[in-house]
């Protein structure tokens, strides 16, 4: 059994690279069913609250699985709770593709689990599958990762729901697909970690290590802000391209909000040699400004006001959310860094569903664009805010 000081020189990229493409294909999967929300409300005959409800339901299995599995790569290894979540991102595709109205909570629950399981458990294995010179770019590799996934995901439906037959199975049937060969990648990865037995222990918020709470809280901060900023644009990018801007197309929505993930991860990379001090507070003010473009978007109906203001806020979010998650992952100890991660994504998860979920509601009662305004400068204030505290944080 290795150890993460036995692979420390002799890591297999072959290893990391099957790791970040199960990664890559697990987080697709959790937003593949952005684009093809109309199609559903059109077969079942709902609104844009059920899609609020049916969001919800994802972000419940995400906060489920990150509370109760958090940590259990950190007891029984890392590769057994990797084939797990691609198990539930598996079952997730399947019980999409049954044209019955319940199928869609299901299956968004069990996507919101895989997700859950995957995003500490892989960002974990690919730290430990680094040198120790190289903890830093393995998060960074990690970040990236989870980023281009998620804006892969309605990228990949859209195109499919523009371009083929049948979306509403083809998307899922490819996406099984994907799932299976991702699982038998796994087969090269190392185990990382020496087992200590099976036992469910749910992650306790308090019991971060008290080496890693500065880091751990001054990050929480501002990826919190910044998975906000994501949680309101992926919930209204879709009803305001259709009512504000005039704008159709399944593979445009998808495009659209691409725009803002495929941004963050370029912000991650571009940001890589900046020092957290300056990474931190520094997006979030990008988070801040870019907010505020979409909201004002959205006021003058300007499609390119409302797309600059998502690139911007996505830079600002990439620069944030890597300088956070390397650090946390840096700075966490091995034989607890799984559930450190797991913590830190829990908070972004509470972050990236509280904005849909009122958003939703919101919409029912005063409408989509005044929704829309106010929570835009809502959380350009929250964004504003992190940026003070992260850089008072990261000086003390």
């Amino acid at each position: 059994m290795r150890t993460e000081q036995e692979t420390g020189g002799r890591v297999s990229w072959v290893a990391t690279a099957a790791v970040a493409a199960a990664f890559l294909v697990t987080m697709i999967g959790t937003t593949m069913p952005t684009p093809l929300y109309p199609l559903y409300e059109q077969r079942f005959g709902f609104g844009s609250l059920v899609v609020t409800v049916v969001f919800a339901t994802y972000a419940v299995g995400v906060g489920t699985a990150l509370v109760v599995l958090g940590g259990l790569s950190d007891r029984i290894g890392r590769r057994p709770v990797l084939l797990l979540g691609l198990v539930f991102a598996l079952l997730s595709s399947l019980v999409f593709l049954i044209p019955v109205e319940p199928a869609l909570f299901v299956g968004r629950l069990l996507s919101g689990l895989s997700a859950g399981i995957f995003t500490g458990t892989a960002t974990a294995t690919i730290i430990d599958l680094a040198p120790p010179t190289g903890k830093r770019r393995a998060g960074l590799v990690a970040a990236v990762v989870n980023m281009l996934g998620l804006g892969l995901g309605p990228v990949l439906a859209g195109l499919l729901a523009q371009v083929a037959p049948l979306p509403l199975v083809l998307t899922y049937v490819v996406h099984a697909v994907l799932v299976v060969l991702a699982a038998a990648a796994l087969a090269v990865v190392p185990e990382t970690v020496r087992p200590r037995g099976l036992r469910i222990e749910p992650l306790r918020v308090g019991g971060i290590p008290p080496e890693v709470r500065g880091v751990f809280g001054s990050a929480a901060v501002g990826g919190f802000a910044g998975f906000a900023v994501l949680g309101l644009f992926t919930a209204v990018s879709p009803a305001v391209l259709a009512q504000v801007m005039g704008v159709s197309g399944h593979l445009a929505v998808g495009a659209t909000v691409f725009g803002m993930l495929g941004a963050s991860a370029l912000g991650q990379v571009s940001s890589a040699r900046v020092p957290p001090r300056v990474a931190l507070p520094v997006g979030c003010v990008g988070l801040a400004v870019g907010v505020l473009l979409i909201g004002t978007g959205v006021a003058v109906a300007s499609l390119v006001v409302f797309c600059v203001g998502a690139v911007v806020a996505g830079l600002g979010q990439g620069m944030s959310f890597r300088a956070g998650l390397a650090a946390v992952g840096e700075a966490a100890p091995q034989e607890v860094r799984g559930a450190v991660v797991a913590t830190f994504f829990l908070v972004l998860y509470i972050a990236i569903s509280v904005p849909v979920i009122a958003v939703g509601a919101a919409t029912q009662i005063v409408g989509l664009v005044p929704t829309t305004l106010v929570f835009s400068v809502v959380v350009a204030l929250l964004a504003a805010v992190a940026a003070v505290l992260t850089r008072r944080a990261v000086h003390d």
